[in-house]
């Protein structure tokens, strides 16, 4: 029977899925050629992140990161508009959806330390644990230079987190778990210590974090 069954699968000129629903030979192809374009748009994505971080932004050339991902330095463009969309696709992919981490955890409704050792540990583990932290360090060393990405960095990533934040906050203040307004006011504060941590190498980034929340915040949980 298993042997009858290939043979009609074979003879009718259809590819099966996995869920046993038929592929035309033309969508095969299609899905294929899709499945490809992701992985080349991938290893742009991956050759400019080590490109960047090595050179900088404004020294990058897009001919190293063609050589670096494999491709012609014409399929780049197949992808990306410039460099600065390419760029732009980076903080999409890697960072955007880590704002969504920290922002699940920030509408939590569980006391406000708890939350601050969840998000120190998602940024141990999703930003200063990857390469993540090499596009935060660009934005930091070179954004001032580059004021279009620097807006876009701030647009798609840190309005996200100080709006989570500064609402958290409120919340916090509202049940007494703070009590210094200033820091609605100023959310930005309880960022500082990720920028000298992406800046700087080996360093104790969980104590340097909670030294920092715990001084900010109040009395509470020590280091």
């Amino acid at each position: 029977m298993a042997g009858i069954r290939k043979q009609k699968l074979r003879y009718s000129g259809r590819a099966v899925t996995p869920s046993g629903r038929g592929l035309s030979a033309t969508g095969l192809a299609q899905s294929t050629r899709t499945t490809k374009a992701a992985a080349r748009r991938a290893a742009i994505l991956d050759a400019a992140l080590h490109e960047f971080s090595e050179s900088g932004f404004a020294a990058a050339r897009l001919d190293d990161v063609a050589r670096r991902a494999g491709v012609a330095k014409g399929t780049i463009y197949l992808h990306f508009k410039d460099k600065e969309a390419l760029f732009q696709d980076l903080v999409r992919t890697n960072l955007v959806p880590v704002m969504g981490t920290f922002e699940a955890a920030l509408k939590s409704e569980l006391p406000l330390r708890t939350i601050v050792d969840q998000a120190i540990e998602i940024f141990v583990r999703e930003i200063y644990g990857t390469r993540r932290k090499e596009i935060m360090r660009l934005i930091i060393t070179e954004g001032a230079r580059f004021p279009s990405l620097a807006e876009f960095y701030y647009r798609e990533v840190l309005a996200r987190m100080l709006t989570a934040v500064r609402a958290r906050l409120t919340r916090a203040l509202e049940r007494g778990e703070i009590t210094d307004k200033a820091l609605i006011r100023f959310p930005q504060l309880l960022g500082a210590a990720s920028v000298l941590i992406v800046v700087w190498h080996g360093l104790d980034v969980r104590a340097i974090l909670r030294l920092h929340f715990n001084r900010l915040l109040g009395a509470g949980s020590t280091p």
